[in-house]
């Protein structure tokens, strides 16, 4: 279970908006650590939630689709159970089948071809644990037959924000990771 230092504000003396993202949380994720430290700063998650989440996941001119395809990628290789959780309901949600999350799961991603595969390819290379990701060569050569130079930085700025946003979580120890997180502090 996390265990973060950070003050957790009980439910009750939440404003309603996060109240009700902490019953969400509770009941998809089985944890709401995330929640109960950002009502520390409502404001921040309000953010998170209507502007990335709002307006830049669920809008933009990617597909959620794919953002979700990429997010699982991500939420996978970084074993963020929490994230999982949701993810995966999220996935399927948008479309994706019980065979593709399995495939991700597996690192199967020959079970992928054309954007889908594509997109993949970017998730891994703005993984946490890779150093030396790029955009070039085969990675932009394979999305660029697919979305044009204005989709393909709404896609790196989107996964750069989840990314970022999972290096958050397990600083702050506010999920809790799966046996294959390359993150473990102290270990």
């Amino acid at each position: 279970m996390p265990d973060t230092p950070l003050r957790r504000v009980k439910p009750d003396l939440m404003p309603e908006m996060l109240r009700s993202s902490w019953e969400k949380s509770r009941d998809i994720r089985g944890d709401a650590t995330f929640i109960e430290t950002m009502a520390n700063e409502p404001r921040l998650f309000e953010w998170y939630r209507d502007q990335f989440y709002g307006r830049v996941f669920h809008g933009g001119r990617v597909p959620t689709r794919l953002k979700e395809l990429a997010r699982y990628r991500l939420s996978t290789r970084h074993g963020c159970h929490y994230c999982n959780q949701g993810n995966r309901l999220d996935a399927r949600a948008a479309g994706l089948s019980d065979e593709d999350l399995t495939a991700i799961e597996n690192d199967d991603l020959d079970h992928f071809a054309g954007l889908d595969r594509a997109v993949l390819m970017l998730a891994d290379q703005m993984l946490l644990t890779e150093h030396q990701g790029q955009l070039k060569g085969p990675v932009y050569e394979s999305l660029k037959v697919f979305l044009d130079d204005g989709q393909i930085i709404e896609l790196g700025m989107t996964l750069a924000v989840l990314t970022g946003m999972a290096r958050f979580l397990f600083v702050f120890d506010l999920v809790e990771k799966e046996a294959n997180c390359p993150f473990h502090p102290g270990d």
